[in-house]
């Protein structure tokens, strides 16, 4: 597995641990934003064909 999906999901578990068991700061849903964008990213990127060799 990619470590970028990986620390992806840890940010969104970690995300979702603090939003639910405490009163989360604002900053806290930069996990969010940041966890979806990596996951998004690196999957796009794994699914795009690689240039042809010259």
């Amino acid at each position: 597995m990619d470590f970028f999906i990986v620390a992806a999901v840890t940010m969104l578990a970690g995300w979702a641990w603090i939003t639910f068991t405490t009163t989360a700061p604002g900053w806290v849903h930069l996990l969010l934003t940041a966890g979806v964008f990596l996951l998004i990213w690196r999957i796009v990127l794994r699914g795009t064909p690689e240039k042809p060799k010259r």
